[in-house]
């Protein structure tokens, strides 16, 4: 019986095994039917690949660092009633994007859809986009995990090397100094394999979870009291400048709630990661597709929670106006000291996760694209080292993350608006990115081939309210912050302009360099298991 026992254990042992190796096989063997061979450790598990989305959605990132467009333009039902209701055509997105990835295995992504169903000029249109959009995502989310630390270190008064955080002398310039210390700790952790960064995410997804549990029990039970329900999900805030502050006219409705629309918008965004890292996960065909709606849904629902907390907990609605809707001042005002320092430090660390995440899918983008030829220096940045990291291509995005985040040195009265702009930016980018190839997959029809994953024929109405969210997304995110960032306002001042419709220049200033060079030079992606016959005829 013993012998028996021993035999079956070892069967079934042997089986797990063939099975890894049978699935591990077909991923392989899928990725050769659309061109490429093997080159990224397919190490990661669903689970991982779910991860890595959730993380870079991150509701401890968003939620807080873009919190104050919402409070102040529109107030709490910016948040309470726009966050479920934009989710839901956020999820439209999701579903749309992860049927693609179904189909399409790979780490391109959205540019490499759009290749496929319209060509190389809508891949070319749809990669920069996309590469914009993620780069302007590592900025921008480090940026903000940068003014979490600085007021963490503000709380506890740390003077440190002559700078002294407790006092606000020089916040642009300091906040600038740990936003470069962050990007320098990203960049070293994607370099250094893929195990440690799917071990990374899979402790990020648990650090979200009980973060959130912990921040919410705070603001649930420290307080002595709360915001009424009527408030929460009834109060109407108008502190753009706009309409002389009013809540009930028109202009209200349409050209201030709009901008606190950010909120969501921004904070659900990053969710391709899961698409991006499919040649590194196992069963990428339904896991990967997975990862991308689910990521999502889970983010969105926590994400509620969280906010609500939020506003239950918002007693003193002046103090938050003084801090111009920073959510820092709800708790500050609602929370012991030592409660509010054990938020902000649960928020920052949430928020490195969430950037190092990002650039790890930034990477693989800029990858992908430059071993299609995409990218100038595509030679260098195609290459990954012993441990098969794309490692010139996460220094490429880190060195111009660190550019694109210069104007965060200026600003006026101690806010840098400018480069709050890239925030809208990098949201238009990616959902341009997205809609692309959704467009092109609702234009294909019934005549497209669907992955296991797939919508069925539910794809016309879910594609078609995905197309019409990215609409109102492009022109909510273009409407001007308050009445001083006009040119043509008596009292403009350019420290203020939302400088979010630079994104709408992209589409030309692209399309004019497809034009005039790369239509020659771009043909959309390479297989690499045809590369020296490619490499022979350049």
């Amino acid at each position: 019986m013993a012998e028996k026992r021993g035999f079956a254990v070892a069967t079934s042992e042997g089986s797990e095994a063939v099975g890894t190796e049978a699935a591990a096989s077909q991923d392989e063997q899928r990725l050769h039917e659309l061109g490429y061979r093997q080159e990224l450790s397919r190490a990661w598990s669903g689970f991982t690949n779910f991860a890595i989305s959730f993380t870079i959605i991150s509701v401890l990132a968003g939620t807080f660092t873009t919190f104050a467009f919402a409070w102040q333009n529109g107030g709490p039902i910016a948040v309470s009633i726009g966050w479920p209701v934009l989710c839901a055509f956020v999820l439209m997105v999701a579903f749309s994007m992860a049927e693609l990835t179904s189909r399409y295995p790979t780490a391109g992504g959205p540019y490499w859809w759009a290749h496929d169903l319209g060509g190389k000029g809508w891949s070319w249109m749809t990669g920069w986009f996309n590469i914009v959009g993620l780069v302007g995502i590592v900025a921008s989310v480090g940026y903000g995990a940068a003014i979490f630390l600085n007021a963490t270190l503000a709380l506890y008064s740390v003077d440190i090397f002559g700078i002294n955080f407790a006092d606000s002398a020089h916040i642009l310039g300091e906040t600038w100094l740990l936003f470069f210390l962050i990007l320098v700790f990203y960049t070293l952790v994607n370099i250094f394999g893929d195990r440690g960064l799917a071990m990374m995410n899979n402790i990020s997804v648990g650090w979200h979870l009980l973060g959130v549990a912990i921040i919410i029990g705070l603001l649930v039970f420290v307080p002595n009291d709360h915001q009424s329900a009527s408030f929460v999900f009834g109060e109407r805030i108008n502190n753009s400048g706009l309409h002389d502050g009013s809540t009930g006219n028109l202009g209200f409705w349409l050209l201030v709630l709009p901008i606190g629309f950010l909120l969501t918008m921004y904070t659900q965004t990053g969710y391709d990661a899961s698409a991006h890292t499919a040649e590194e996960t196992r069963g990428a065909a339904i896991t990967a597709a997975q990862g991308v709606w689910r990521s999502v849904f889970f983010s969105a629902l926590i994400g509620w929670f969280v906010l609500l907390a939020f506003l239950f907990a918002a007693n003193d609605v002046e103090a938050v106006n003084d801090g111009a809707g920073f959510v820092g001042a709800i708790f500050t005002s609602a929370l012991d000291s030592w409660a509010a320092k054990l938020v902000l430090i649960i928020a920052t660390i949430g928020q490195i996760f969430c950037g190092a995440a990002g650039l790890t899918s930034a990477s693989r983008t800029w990858y992908a694209f430059s071993r299609d030829r995409g990218m100038p220096g595509w030679a260098v940045f195609r290459r990954v080292n012993r441990d098969k990291v794309p490692f010139n291509a996460v220094i490429g995005v880190s060195v111009f993350s660190l550019i694109v985040a210069i104007p965060a040195l200026f600003g006026k009265n101690n806010i840098p608006f400018a480069f709050f702009a890239i925030t809208g930016i990098c949201t238009v980018g990616l959902y341009l990115a997205y809609i692309i190839p959704v467009y092109l997959r609702l234009r294909a029809g019934d005549s497209f081939q669907t992955g296991p994953w797939n919508l069925g024929r539910r794809y016309r109405i879910v594609n078609t309210l995905a197309i019409v969210f990215v609409i109102l997304v492009v022109y909510a995110l273009n409407l001007p912050y308050t009445p001083a960032g006009l040119p043509w306002n008596a009292d403009f001042d350019s420290s203020v302009v939302n400088y979010t419709p630079l994104a709408i220049l992209l589409p030309l200033i692209f399309g004019l360099w497809y034009l005039v060079s790369a239509k020659d030079r771009y043909q959309g992606p390479v297989r690499t298991l045809e590369e020296d016959e490619v490499t022979a005829g350049l």
